[in-house]
């Protein structure tokens, strides 16, 4: 899926237009384009620097890892590069759109269109069934009811879980409840998924069978960008980065790797 922007004035619109230039096919080659990022919290006493001058261009189709050990910056990166935290310098890119350069409501419609996330702790809703969890998202979508709950019917049982759309989530186990939050990203349909830690309440089976899911996902032609510290699922990535306290120190390809 390619999702571009008409080149009227600043970012007029986020109407997705087919591609059929060259100018596209560059876009898509740099479809998250990341330049000078930096990012600093005010702490108790001295600024925390948690982004220190990243740069890094993502093609669309990727699955890109992004690891390094706990405090290194990676879930600062995700929340930066989806449009959640403001960078304290620097500029991110998505499909040729100026993240930050966009005034607040136009900043939620691009994570609404652009974005699925899926977090580690899951973030269901608990009195919520399945179903009705997937239905979120599509809360402010102009769509007849009925085709609301088609689509969050249809992606539940591509994550293998139609039998279980009228179950609470504490009454699923921890991979069907990340199997939920993916089909709450996908229900939009967007172009860009970014998951922070989405096994790192689960077991190594459960793992494998979430990871599974997500490579089936990008070998559908779906960007991902996956923050993680372990190594055990590096051999999913085409390409795998390191954060090291903010700085980026790269890595070799997953096939490469170790």
């Amino acid at each position: 899926m390619t999702h571009v922007t008409a080149q009227t004035g600043a970012e007029d619109s986020l109407a997705p237009v087919l591609p059929s230039s060259p100018a596209q096919e560059e876009r898509a080659a740099r479809f998250i384009e990341v330049r000078g990022l930096e990012k600093t919290f005010a702490g108790d006493g001295a600024p925390v620097q948690a982004l220190r001058g990243l740069d890094l261009v993502v093609p669309e189709g990727s699955f890109l890892g992004v690891m390094g050990q706990s405090g290194s910056g990676k879930s600062t990166f995700l929340a930066v590069l989806g449009g959640l935290s403001h960078p304290s310098a620097g500029e991110v890119r998505v499909d040729g759109i100026d993240l930050y350069g966009l005034p607040g409501e136009r900043l939620a419609d691009f994570r609404r269109e652009y974005l699925g996330f899926v977090f580690q702790s899951f973030n269901l809703v608990p009195y919520l069934t399945a179903l009705e969890n997937v239905l979120l998202p599509l809360a402010v979508k102009r769509m007849p009811a009925a085709e609301k709950r088609a689509r969050a019917i249809e992606v539940l049982g591509r994550v293998g879980l139609a039998d279980r759309s009228r179950h609470l989530p504490g009454k699923l186990s921890g991979g069907e409840q990340e199997r939920v939050a993916i089909a709450r990203a996908l229900v939009n349909d967007p172009p860009l998924l970014l998951a922070d830690e989405p096994t790192g309440a689960l077991d190594s089976e459960t793992t494998t069978e979430v990871m599974e899911l997500f490579a089936e996902l990008h070998r559908e032609g779906n960007t991902i960008v996956m923050v993680t510290h372990n190594l055990e699922i590096r051999r999913y990535f085409d390409r795998t980065v390191v954060l090291k306290d903010g700085r980026l120190e790269g890595g070799p390809p997953a096939g490469e790797a170790g």
